[in-house]
């Protein structure tokens, strides 16, 4: 055990129940051995606003604290170890550019829907609530797109194009029914006539860690180790997801890996931090490989020393590592991340 481990550990103990940490799957060891609830961005939108400690430490990126924030209770704190820790899909979608294409798509009088993985910013999810739409994780993406087309007459998915085509998939809808949006040129090159002859608009984000797996590795994998399974994040391209033997989100890749047999092979096309620990995990039972190894940057930034930092300014009661939830935004964008949480209740 390092110095810096038994320093939070006694700080942790200093605040008691006054303090909880909550951290996302892709954290590293290092931190997420500090966490008291650990899951996928559902599962902590769902622990987070059940938690009654005064200060909730969410070891993650900045849009989930931003979430977590929306769902605190009144005086309830909620600190990131990094404000720093962005997500690239998240960047991928302006608020003012979804404002604008929603105001475009919206002149022809169809009713449009936005649906949002929880993948994005306050200000976008702000958005989303404006026009009466909702947000959605991996692991419940299928349900709140059905729920988002009965709705209205065509549904905004956003920003992840790779999700949004993935779940399209499992609902069966057809290509011919799928738009992908240019928002180029700060939407000025939407071609809303195109848009209008779909039922299912597709925002041109996606994830980096995820995008990174090919149909070649999975191929070279499958050559190397006859009898594997794959498993993947829906994250990935819909032409890898057709390739892989399952997908789904990381708890569903967790229970994945735990049911299979003793001696089983499994190959995981997610962020290395959870393979690396399922692997740990399951040793001498299943022989667990990443795809390739793919590390989330971001995630990354939020390391024992920053949590040790920002449980210091807990106790010397400062306000450092807060986030909190812009009052102007915060009516809209709580009623997208509460429909969702009531639609999957």
């Amino acid at each position: 055990m390092t110095s810096l481990t038994s320093s939070i550990q006694a700080m942790r103990q200093e605040l008691g129940s006054r303090v909880t940490i909550v951290g996302h799957h892709y954290q590293d060891d290092a931190v997420i051995q500090h966490t008291d609830l650990r899951g996928d961005s559902l599962e902590l939108a769902r622990k987070v606003a059940a938690v009654a400690s005064e200060h909730v430490v969410f070891c993650g990126v900045y849009f989930m604290a931003e979430s977590a924030a929306l769902l605190a209770r009144p005086g309830q704190k909620i600190h990131l170890p990094e404000p720093s820790a962005e997500c690239s899909m998240a960047l991928m979608s302006p608020a003012p550019i979804v404002e604008e294409v929603m105001l475009r798509l919206g002149e022809s009088g169809r009713k449009i829907v936005p649906l949002a993985y929880v993948n994005s910013t306050l200000e976008v999810k702000a958005v989303v609530g404006k026009y009466n739409g909702s947000v959605c994780t991996s692991a419940n993406a299928r349900k709140m797109l059905e729920w988002a087309f009965s709705k209205g007459d065509a549904v905004l998915f956003l920003p992840d194009k790779n999700l949004g085509a993935n779940t399209a998939n499992l609902l069966g809808i057809p290509e011919l029914e799928r738009y992908t949006l240019d928002i180029r040129g700060q939407g000025a090159r939407l071609d809303v006539g195109a848009a209008n002859k779909a039922r299912l608009l597709l925002w041109p984000g996606h994830c980096s860690i995820h995008t990174r797996f090919t149909l070649r590795q999975v191929e070279r994998l499958r050559g190397e180790y006859p009898g594997a399974s794959i498993v993947v994040h829906p994250e990935c391209t819909p032409a890898l997801v057709a390739a892989a033997d399952a997908a789904g989100s990381t708890s569903f890749i967790i229970r994945y890996v735990a049911e299979q047999p003793q001696g089983a092979t499994v190959i995981i096309g997610t962020e290395v931090n959870l393979v690396e620990r399922l692997a740990a995990e399951h040793k001498g039972r299943v022989k667990v490989l990443p795809l390739v190894e793919s590390a989330c940057t971001h995630m990354a930034q939020t390391t024992e020393e920053r949590l040790s930092a920002t449980l210091q300014a807990i106790l010397a009661g400062s306000d450092a590592f807060v986030v909190n939830a812009q009052e102007e935004l915060r009516d809209n964008a709580r009623g997208a991340l509460e429909t969702m949480l009531q639609v999957c209740a």
